[in-house]
């Protein structure tokens, strides 16, 4: 693994461990390891656990984090706010948990957010309205609670909207109906 990081010039890497194939599935090497050159950084299905470490916000060039198929645990590091490039972010099908940092609501080059069948908890704030780029929005099969914010009527771009199988309160804005 550490010879991934003598390729300076790589833009993208995708990752297949295989599941039971990687000895030390553990999330540590990412901040000393990935080059900040990386644009696309996808290790689907890798058998990572742990936490996703702080020194995620050091690969300020990545425009795709998939982390998706993992059994990641912990919050998301409010470092993710860091990556203001990113377009696209799957974390879905991990057992990440606690509220979503505000940070990544501020995430306003993200056209898609993908972090379904998680254990996230906490409301949906209204600053989601700020992702006014996304297409596809992806929330279903955590324990969100609280209202749905109006504002999610603010995202005119959005083709694709899973929120089910959450714990909501009250009813479902007009902006969205």
């Amino acid at each position: 693994m550490k010879d991934i990081c003598k390729i300076i010039v790589l833009s993208t890497i995708l990752i297949s461990f295989g599941k039971g194939q990687c000895d030390e599935g553990e999330v540590d090497l990412w901040g000393e390891c990935y080059s900040i050159n990386i644009i696309s950084l996808d290790l689907t299905d890798s058998g990572l656990t742990g936490e996703i470490p702080h020194e995620i916000g050091d690969l300020t060039n990545l425009t795709s984090l998939v982390l998706r198929y993992n059994e990641l645990t912990g919050p998301i590091p409010p470092e993710i706010g860091d990556l203001t490039q990113l377009r696209s972010l799957d974390l879905r099908f991990n057992d990440l948990s606690g509220p979503v940092p505000p940070e990544l609501w501020s995430l306003d080059s993200l056209t898609q957010l993908r972090i379904q069948k998680n254990q996230f908890t906490g409301s949906i704030p209204p600053e989601i309205g700020n992702l006014t780029g996304l297409t596809h929005l992806y929330l279903y099969g955590n324990q969100f609670t609280g209202p749905i914010p109006s504002e999610i009527g603010d995202l005119t771009n959005v083709v694709k909207l899973h929120i089910n199988n959450n714990q909501f309160a009250g009813l479902i804005p007009e902006t969205i109906c």
